[in-house]
């Protein structure tokens, strides 16, 4: 997500971070790639014009002049404008009553039906709700089968009545909802290719009928600029409450997320990170304009972190690493848990500081696997007691797990250089080796 152009930004802002005066001369180069980096991510120009403008005005002002690391000044001013141009803070879902009903409109292929999964599984995951899907598209071959195909996959009800009327749905749906208790109901509407007069009557209706708290349109981001027109086309008939971007993972260029709430006033509330049902995160102005800049994302990787791993499991691995108890079957399971945040490259570029030749390593999950392989390959003593591998035991793990005795020594030596790292935490020992 914004990687192209986070890393043009990160290069032009660089050259301004020596400086130990920052002057209307040395500022303009910095300013010119800028502005080019936000062009060429298809950010709308009289945003960019106004950005650029406010950057430089206060650049130039009396805090940065009297700072003793005026580039680091620069850095946070671009950085604070970024937020602002995201919309300042957060915008949580709006709640009220059971169950809160939250409507997904958008156009055909935005990808609103996966959405309604997503959006359920987070409910249920983060804030231990009960959700109810409800279909009522009743236009779109197989829309139906799809929702109730997510529900089944997800384990989440879904409410249809075939290809009846989508109004009586949605209102039969609600009423449902509360008869059987209900937390949230989300209603997954009908899309067209184009926006058109009976498109909108029918979410009118649908909007005076149930009354949602929230009217989220699903865009795709890799439409670009094109995303403000849907936007503005939904909005102009539609009372919007907010947006969500889908393929922010793709190779789209950032520009749509960068435009919207600045053009349309619509805040974004959650966006599409990857094709899994589990990939959708809350949009947060402050964490997105960070990881543009360079500067990690800690809170959504702590985030992550808590959601996938048990706190008790982690707590007793803890305390044996600190014992010297820490053996095999605790690596295992710790591992286990680690492939549950997802792809270790994607966690690797919320690390704050981490060096831009890290961000593009690639992390092969067969490694992984060989690892549990192998590991698994050994009798229960032999993971608690990893001291009694001796040569005949290692070949007889490698056959096992279709791998290498150096694979299996490989491990081995890097288990124990883990277990003399953490003694060296436990005495206050330890030295970073730079």
């Amino acid at each position: 997500m914004f990687e192209s152009l986070g890393d043009r930004l990160q290069s032009a802002i660089n050259k301004i971070k020596g400086y130990g005066k920052i002057t209307e001369d040395n500022i303009s180069e910095v300013t010119r790639e800028i502005r080019l980096a936000l062009l060429e991510a298809d950010v709308n120009y009289k945003v960019v014009k106004e950005f650029i403008s406010n950057v430089k005005e206060k650049a130039l002002g009396e805090e940065v002049a009297k700072s003793l690391k005026p580039g680091e000044m620069f850095v946070k001013i671009v950085k604070d404008e970024l937020v602002e141009l995201l919309g300042g803070e957060a915008a949580p879902l709006y709640t009220s009553g059971k169950p809160s009903i939250l409507m997904l409109v958008g156009l055909q292929g935005a990808g609103k039906t996966t959405m309604i999964g997503k959006l359920g599984l987070m409910l249920r995951k983060k804030h231990a709700k009960k959700p109810l899907l409800v279909a009522c598209d009743v236009y779109r071959p197989a829309a139906i089968d799809q929702l109730k195909q997510i529900g089944r996959e997800l384990n989440i009800p879904v409410y249809d009545e075939g290809k009846g009327n989508p109004i009586d749905i949605a209102k039969n749906g609600v009423n449902y909802a509360k008869e059987n208790g209900f937390d949230y109901v989300l209603l997954d509407t009908a899309g067209r290719l184009h926006i058109d007069e009976a498109l909108m009557d029918e979410l009118n209706n649908i909007n005076d009928c149930v009354k949602p708290n929230e009217i989220l349109l699903v865009v795709d981001s890799m439409t670009g600029q094109d995303a403000i027109n849907v936007i503005e086309g939904f909005n102009s008939s539609l009372p919007l409450t907010g947006a969500i971007l889908t393929k922010m993972d793709g190779d789209t260029r950032g520009g749509a997320a960068l435009s919207i709430r600045h053009l349309t006033n619509i805040p974004i509330k959650f966006v599409g990170v990857s094709e899994k049902m589990d990939g959708i995160e809350a949009f947060y102005p402050d964490r997105i304009a960070t990881r543009i800049l360079g500067m990690g994302d800690i809170m959504t990787m702590l985030e992550k972190a808590e959601e996938a791993i048990d706190q008790d499991e982690a707590m007793k691995a803890a305390k044996k690493m600190q014992s010297g108890k820490f053996d095999l079957e605790d690596f295992l399971s710790q591992m286990k848990q680690i492939k549950k945040l997802g792809p270790l490259e994607n966690l690797i570029k919320l690390i704050p500081g981490i060096p831009k030749e890290l961000k593009s390593v690639k992390v092969d999950p067969k490694d992984m696997a060989h690892i549990e392989a192998i590991i698994l390959s050994m009798t229960p003593y032999e993971r608690r007691h990893p001291e009694v591998l001796k040569a005949t035991r290692k070949q007889r793990i490698a056959k096992g797990s279709a791998r290498s005795v150096e694979e299996v020594n490989r491990l081995l030596k890097q288990f124990d250089q883990m277990k003399t790292m953490m003694k060296q935490f436990k005495n206050g020992n330890f030295k970073l080796p730079f």
